[in-house]
C-alpha cells in the first residue's frame, strides 16, 4: 500500500469536491428550472394538479435512477476501483445532461433524468470512499466535510446560471460541459492504496451487495446507515421544494420561488457540512456532531410550522436554517463508509446516500398520496406528520448506530457466511 500522505487540500480532495459540485448542480437543476421547463414542454402552469403530477414524475424517476445507479456504481467501485466509478459515472451523466437540453416531451424529460440519475449516483460515494482511504483517520472527517461543503455550492451555482441565462436547456448543456472538464481533471487523481492492496488478495470477495443482506451484523449496520440520513431529503424534497405552497397556506399571497428557496437551503447545507467536520473533530465523535445537528433540525422544523413563518423573507431565512441544520450529509456518508471493510466500502458509501435519495418517492407518496389525496389532510398537517415520522425513525436509528471516529479503515469484511440470516 502506498505510504504517501495526503492532506486536506490535496488534489484528490479538491477534485472530489469539484466532482460533487457538478453532481449537485445537475441533481438540483430540475427543481430550479421546473416551471419554465414544464411550460416549454406544454404543461399548463395554472393547472396545479398537472404541474404537480409532471414534476413528481420527473423527480421520482431521477431518484429511482439514483437508487439503481448506486448499486451499479458501488459494485464497480469495489470490483474495479474507485477511479473507474469517478470516470464512468461522470461520462454517463454528462451525456444525459446534453440530451436533456433537447427533450420535447415530459416523458422524454423523465427518461433523460432517469439516465442522468444513474450516472449521478456514483459521484459522491466514490469520492467520499477515495478521500476516506487516502487521508489519515484524524483528518478524514474534515476532508469529507470539505468535499461536501464545496460540492453543495453547486446548487447555488445552478440557481445563478439559470438567472443569468434564463434558458433551462442551456443550463443542462452547461452541466454536461462541466462534466467533461471534470473528466479531464480526474486524470491526475491517484487510486486508493487500500483498494490496490485488497485487489491483490484473490480470496477476498469485492463489491458483493448481497453481503449486506446475508449477514445479520452487516444488514443491521447497513439499514441504520441509511435511516440516519432521511431528514435531508424530507427537508429538501418536501418543505423547501414546496415552500411556495406552504407559504400560501401559512400567510396567503406570496412570491416564493422554489428555486430560490433551494438556493438558500443549499447555502445553509454547504456551510453546515463544512462546520460539522470541525464539530466532529472538536468532540472526537461523529455521533455527538450528528446529534447537535438533529436537535437543531427539530428546532428549525418547529419554527417552519410556527406563526413566525409569515412572510417571504422569513420563509427564505427558515429554508436557509433548515438547510444548515441538515448539513450532516458528509458525516452521514463518511459514517457509512467507515462501517464496512475495504472490499465493501465503495458499495456501502455509494448505495447508502442513494438509498436516502431514493426514499424521496416514498416520502412523497406518504406526504402527497396518502395523507393529502387519500386521507384528505391539509398541506400543513401532512407536512408535520410526515416530518414527525421521519425524525422518529432517524433518531431510533441514530441511537443504535456505532461510533466510527477512531476506526481504522484498513481491513476487509470476513466470511460472508458468518452470522448468516
Amino acid at each position: 500500500m502506498s505510504k504517501k500522505e495526503f492532506g486536506i487540500f490535496s488534489i484528490p480532495v479538491i477534485v472530489a469536491a469539484l466532482g460533487y459540485f457538478v453532481d449537485i448542480y445537475d441533481l438540483l437543476l430540475f427543481t430550479i428550472v421546473r416551471e419554465p421547463s414544464l411550460k416549454d414542454l406544454g404543461v399548463v402552469l395554472t393547472d396545479k394538479v398537472q404541474v404537480l403530477a409532471a414534476s413528481a414524475k420527473i423527480i421520482n424517476w431521477q431518484m429511482v435512477g439514483l437508487l439503481i445507479g448506486g448499486v451499479i456504481w458501488g459494485t464497480i467501485g469495489d470490483k474495479k476501483g474507485r477511479l473507474s466509478v469517478l470516470f464512468g459515472s461522470i461520462a454517463l451523466y454528462s451525456v444525459a445532461n446534453f440530451v436533456t437540453g433537447y427533450v420535447q416531451t415530459v416523458d422524454q424529460y423523465k427518461w433523460a433524468r432517469f439516465v442522468a440519475g444513474i450516472g449521478l449516483a456514483g459521484e459522491l460515494g466514490a469520492g467520499i470512499t477515495l478521500v476516506s482511504e487516502l487521508l489519515p483517520k484524524d483528518k478524514r472527517g474534515v476532508g469529507t466535510s470539505l468535499v461536501a461543503g464545496v460540492g453543495l455550492f453547486g446548487a447555488v451555482f445552478a440557481y445563478f446560471i439559470f438567472k443569468a441565462t434564463g434558458d433551462w436547456r442551456l443550463c443542462y448543456k452547461i452541466g454536461g460541459g462541466l462534466g467533461i472538464v471534470l473528466l479531464i481533471l480526474r486524470i491526475s487523481v491517484a487510486e486508493s492504496g487500500m483498494f490496490n492492496a485488497v485487489k491483490q488478495q484473490a480470496n477476498v470477495q469485492r463489491g458483493n451487495i448481497l453481503a449486506f443482506f446475508t449477514n445479520a451484523t452487516r444488514f443491521r449496520k447497513y439499514i441504520l446507515a441509511i435511516l440516519i440520513g432521511l431528514p435531508t431529503w424530507y427537508v429538501i424534497g418536501v418543505l423547501v421544494n414546496y415552500s411556495n405552497r406552504f407559504a400560501k397556506e401559512m400567510y396567503g399571497d406570496n412570491h416564493i420561488e422554489s428555486g430560490r428557496a433551494i438556493m438558500y437551503a443549499y447555502v445553509g447545507i454547504a456551510i453546515g457540512d463544512i462546520l460539522i467536520g470541525l464539530v466532529s473533530q472538536y468532540f472526537r465523535s461523529r455521533k455527538k456532531a450528528l446529534l447537535c445537528f438533529y436537535l437543531l433540525c427539530i428546532a428549525t422544523l418547529f419554527v417552519f410550522f410556527s406563526s413566525y413563518n409569515n412572510s417571504d423573507d422569513r420563509m427564505y431565512l427558515i429554508c436557509g436554517l433548515l438547510g444548515f441544520s441538515t448539513g450532516f450529509w458528509a458525516i452521514f456518508i463518511t459514517m457509512g463508509a467507515e462501517q464496512f471493510g475495504t472490499n465493501l466500502r465503495a458499495t456501502a458509501a455509494t448505495t447508502v446516500p442513494n438509498m436516502v435519495r431514493g426514499s424521496l418517492p416514498l416520502i412523497n407518496m406518504m406526504f402527497l398520496d396518502l395523507f393529502q389525496k387519500s386521507w384528505g389532510w391539509p398541506l400543513i398537517k401532512s407536512g408535520v406528520i410526515t416530518g414527525a415520522i421521519v425524525m422518529v425513525i432517524t433518531l431510533v436509528a441514530f441511537y443504535f448506530t456505532e461510533e466510527t471516529f477512531h476506526k481504522d479503515l484498513n481491513y476487509v469484511e470476513g466470511e460472508l457466511t458468518e452470522q448468516t440470516i
